[in-house]
């Protein structure tokens, strides 16, 4: 394994900006076709560049044989194993290129008090659109978020005409607790904390540091994920309740549909860029490894420091385009083929 890292040079690497940002496939077969990733179901056949794709989320349904992850990960590309649409994070591959600098840059940024507490402002502010939070204590925003939370509560209520007597759940069983609501919103938001997580992961970024929520493997998943509930699961949640649709099944496959619609996936991949790396803020250019220097912070990796030999250099970035190749349905679903 450990010879993975080091079979592509630097100077082989496509640029990530020039990539496509995902491309989900579903019931299909992935092999390899030179340097290509070929897609084959019974409808259709896709062939991918590999070095021009970011992240390869693999869906339901979905059969890989070796040879096509050995392109993928030589290519620098990250594969993930995800529920349908990406609504459940099962397990993720190498990173979408060799260096971290999306990474430093999330540490960097975790690690110091006021620049902690301006991306936890940044997140609130897509919360509040129109609202000062500028000079806002996180005391302030939590009260203010809150509340507004409730508000959107009791407004869905109203519009649905399902009660709505306050939030339960229980931690790490997103159906166990609470009335058919309270189950509805669990399973969504579950389900809504799988495509954040697939996505961070894709992009480079560390799902355990968050810079709201904190503590947990997850907690930069949480706060992602907190962007979207009152637009997407809230009103998902009170809507299925309407129609009588209660079980975690019904949850998962509706915010699936509306994930698919309104191409979030491609949403969340803006607003962690922009989370992180606002304009006007430089990342490092360098997409290749360095060693740590006590007097330069950093020197240049993969040089013969008795020599003058140095490698180039790959500029990060991403495109922001989400693919999605989906076979047809199977004629017999398992339960492993046919469910997220």
């Amino acid at each position: 394994m450990a010879d993975i890292w080091w079979k592509a040079h630097p100077h082989d690497l496509h640029r990530l900006a020039d990539r496509v940002s995902s491309v989900y496939v579903e019931r299909s077969h992935l092999d390899r076709d030179e340097n290509a990733v070929v897609v084959i179901n019974k409808r259709e056949t896709v062939r991918i560049p590999a070095a021009m794709v970011a992240v390869v989320l693999l869906g339901p349904g979905t059969r890989v044989t070796h040879g096509a992850i050995n392109l993928l990960a030589d290519s620098g590309t990250t594969v993930c194993w995800v529920g349908e649409q990406g609504v459940r994070m099962y397990a993720a591959g190498l990173g979408p290129s060799r260096g971290a600098g999306l990474l430093n840059r999330q540490a960097w940024l975790v690690s110091r008090t006021r620049e902690r507490l301006g991306v936890a402002r940044a997140m609130y502010r897509m919360r509040f659109p129109g609202e000062d939070v500028s000079t806002a204590t996180m005391q302030q925003l939590r009260g203010r978020e809150g509340a507004r939370i409730r508000k959107r509560y009791q407004a869905e209520a109203r519009r649905t005409g399902v009660p709505w007597n306050g939030r339960v759940y229980k931690a790490g069983d997103a159906y166990a607790a609470g009335d058919d609501l309270n189950r509805l919103l669990s399973a969504a938001n579950a389900a809504l904390y799988g495509i954040c997580h697939a996505v961070i992961t894709g992009l480079g970024a560390s799902p355990g540091l968050g810079f709201v929520h904190t503590g947990l493997a997850t907690s930069f998943v949480l706060d992602i994920a907190d962007l979207y509930k009152a637009e997407y699961t809230i009103p998902l949640a009170f809507d299925l309740a309407k129609q009588g649709l209660t079980e975690e099944r019904d949850a998962r496959l509706a915010l699936r549909d509306r994930i698919a619609e309104d191409r979030l996936l491609g949403r969340i991949v803006r607003d962690i860029k922009s989370l992180l790396s606002p304009d006007g803020v430089e990342m490092p250019e360098t997409e290749i490894n360095e060693l740590w220097d006590e007097r330069a912070g950093t020197v240049q990796g993969g040089v013969n420091y008795s020599t003058d030999a140095a490698f180039g250099i790959v500029n990060p970035g991403m495109g922001d385009e989400h693919l999605a190749v989906i076979g047809p349905e199977f004629d017999h679903p398992t339960t492993a083929q046919g469910r997220p």
